[in-house]
Order: structure tokens, then sequence, then C-alpha cells
């Protein structure tokens, strides 16, 4: 596998970690356990993508020509969880490659600075998320113009208060999470119109997209159940996560930790390099006899691209070379661009969550702690 360094990085051996007796595979725990068809919706990523990038235009939306000729100072996306994961992806290209900052306010409030020279970007799957509806009134009574991504709910019903408030639909029928494709490519093609995203030449990301359909396939646990992502799976059962990679994957480490989270109920910590490497490294050690006794038991898996600055990448080579643990992992995202490689890891971990997640015995799509938390807050209004 091309982006799965296919042996244990800190020795260069291999370990087999599936029983020739073993009777149970991991198709079998994924038939008895993906209730809500998960793999289905992350198989369907990359059309949900192509979907998106070619729904957002001046014949779809009357609007649309007026807000791009505004000249904005830039964009606040609001949004939560799998929502909102989409406007720190936007953020990170912004600061990569972009015309105008792109800011990311995951509250009830919108930032104090905030005036109506930002356009306001508000993101809800299901478009009753309560931290985000509180944010997009407060601005919208405050003169703000604002777009909404939603499937429907109080937020997609805004634009027929606020006159300066327009929807962009989404597809619906899925939990957040699993809709990342459907609303990111929306909030992307939106941006590009705006200006704040270059365009890519045409044919791009047609191109772009067959690629990652490639990666898809290859991928996927269910037609390749012994591969490197089971392998690093269940690697990973037993053992304490942690996932480290550059400033400008950050957005992509954010959401693997995220998915780990919901999907297999893992914690998993986030290390950004080169920031880490003044306080974190500390605590990892393969110097001398100062280290946090535990690191020895993690898994750590390291999220690059070829796009990497230099001596980013010769940081994190010294990282790997006096790693603590055994259990290393350099994940590379492939990819003629930052986006391809930011969606290129996107597909991979997913994967890697999923089958963490049937490995442990969970449905990947049950959530009980979070259905409880907003059971409990609407008894309490």
């Amino acid at each position: 596998m091309a982006c799965i360094a296919p042996s244990w990085l800190r020795r260069g051996r291999r370990e087999s970690l599936m029983s020739s007796e073993e009777t149970t595979t991991l198709v079998d725990l994924a038939l008895a356990l993906d209730n809500e068809g998960m793999i289905g919706l992350t198989q369907a990523f990359v059309e949900d993508l192509r979907k998106g990038f070619n729904h957002i235009g001046p014949e779809q939306f009357e609007w649309l020509e007026s807000v791009c000729r505004q000249r904005w100072a830039g964009v606040l996306c609001l949004g939560m969880g799998g929502s909102g994961v989409g406007g720190e992806f936007l953020s990170g290209l912004a600061q990569f490659q972009g015309k105008m900052p792109v800011h990311v306010q995951r509250d009830y409030t919108a930032p104090a600075w905030w005036t109506p020279s930002w356009l306001v970007l508000a993101t809800s799957h299901s478009g009753n998320t309560e931290e985000t509806l509180e944010a997009t009134e407060t601005v919208l009574k405050a003169g703000a113009t604002v777009v909404v991504v939603s499937t429907g709910g109080v937020l997609a019903g805004l634009p027929e208060l606020y006159p300066n408030c327009h929807l962009i639909p989404s597809v619906g029928g899925q939990p957040p999470r699993s809709a990342f494709g459907h609303l990111f490519s929306r909030q992307v093609a939106l941006l590009r119109h705006l200006g704040a995203l270059p365009t890519p030449p045409e044919g791009a990301d047609e191109m772009m997209l067959q690629r990652l359909q490639t990666a898809m396939e290859g991928f996927d646990i269910l037609k390749d159940p012994e591969g490197d992502i089971v392998q690093l799976a269940m690697c990973m059962v037993d053992r304490p996560i942690a996932l480290i990679g550059p400033t400008e994957l950050t957005p992509v480490l954010n959401r693997f930790k995220n998915q780990l989270n919901e999907n297999a109920a893992r914690f998993a910590r986030v290390g950004i390099v080169p920031e880490m490497n003044h306080n974190e490294s500390v605590a990892w050690g393969g110097i001398g006899g100062d280290r946090d006794s535990s690191g020895i038991e993690h898994v750590v898996l390291l999220l690059t691209w070829n796009g990497m600055h230099q001596r980013v990448q010769q940081r994190m080579d010294w990282m790997i070379a006096h790693a603590a643990t055994d259990f290393a992992w350099k994940i590379e995202g492939e990819g003629k661009t930052l986006l391809e490689s930011m969606l290129h890891l996107c597909i991979l971990t997913d994967w890697i969550s999923l089958a963490l997640s049937f490995l442990h015995g969970k449905d990947p799509a049950s959530i009980g702690p979070i259905s409880a938390l907003k059971a409990h807050l609407d008894s309490v209004e």
C-alpha cells in the first residue's frame, strides 16, 4: 500500500496480527455491528464530494452573484462536531493558499471582534444544533450576511426570516460525521466562488476525484480484511493512540481524533509539528532518561504529505528515529494539492476508525453519551 509504510518504522519489522485459528473475521464483525450502514456511507464519500462540487453556481442560487460581488474582510465559520469540521479544513486551506482569512468558531457566541464585513458560513447537518443556531441568530440580528449549509431544521428556515440569510441545502439521512463529503464540498465550492480559495483548472477536480475513488476502493476493509489498515487497527486495540503531523494537516488530525472518539469510542492525543517540539517532545523522550512512562505503550501515527516544509520533515524523521515506542506508522496523504492530500487521508483514517470500532465490538453509529447529554439539555431548558 503506497501511503502506509508496510512495516513497523521503529524496528523495520512486521507482525502478523491475524491468527489463522480465528473463526470470526472482520467481515463477520462488520456485518453484525454496522447497523446503520456506516460502511456504505464511507464508500460513498467520493461521490458525495463530486455532487457537492457541482452543486454550487449562480444557475442554482440567484443570490450567489450579489454575495460574491461584495468585498469581504473574511469568512466566519460557525458549526459543531461533524457539521463544523469543514470550517477547520477551509481555514487550513486558506492559510496555505487563500485570499482572505477564514476563522472557525465552535460555540454559542460569535467572536467579540466580528463585524458585518465578515461573511458568516453557518453549517449544521440537522439544522438544529443549538450552539450554531444561537450564534447564527446573534450575528443576523447584528446585520450579518449568512450562508447556511444544512439539510433542514430551524437553521434552514432562517432565510425566510432574514433577507441577508441564504440556504445551500445538503443531503440528509445519515450521521453528520458521515456527511462530511456533502457538507465540505459545498463549503469549498462557495469559497471558490467568493475568491477566498483558488479555482482549479478545468478538469482538475474530476481527475482528483478519480484518484480518490481508486484510493477508496483500495482501502476498503471489506475488500481487504487482512490488509495493512486492519493490521494497524488491531495494533491499536489495546494501546494508547497518538496522532502527529504538520500544521497544515491539523484539520485532518483533529477529524481523525473525532472519528476515533465517535466511531470506536477511543481517546486519541494530537501533536502538531513544529509546535510540539517546543514542549511535548520532552514527555516523549528518546534522549536521556526523562520521558513519560506511558510513551512506550503508544501507537504513534505520523501523518505527512509531499508539501511539508523541509525542516518539518527533518523534525519528524528525528522523532521516528528516537521514538520510545516500537509501534509507529508513517502515513502519507497522496495528492497533487493540499486539498487532495487532506481528502486522501480522510478516506484512509475513516477506514481505520471503522476497523477499530468493529474490533472493539462497537456499532460505529452508536453515540449514546452524546444523545443522553442532548436529552438532558432538552429537559433543563
